[in-house]
């Protein structure tokens, strides 16, 4: 799933608050449907590059 895409039916997933990582916000509250092409016990490579507060300045919500 890209950046841009999003989950259907999920309003909160893909409506993150102000100063929130679009990213990760999807990433959090649409866990399954995001992660669903990862393996067992396989990190997101998409979670491990914005862990740390390491987020492009255009995926944070103005």
């Amino acid at each position: 799933m890209t950046n841009n895409q999003k989950v259907i039916g999920n309003d909160k997933a893909n409506n993150p608050p102000k100063g929130e990582c679009r990213q990760c916000w999807l990433h959090a509250y649409a866990s399954r449907e995001v992660h669903a092409h990862l393996r067992w016990r396989e990190d997101c490579p998409e979670c491990v590059s914005h862990m740390h507060g390491r987020h492009p300045e255009h995926m944070i919500v103005k």
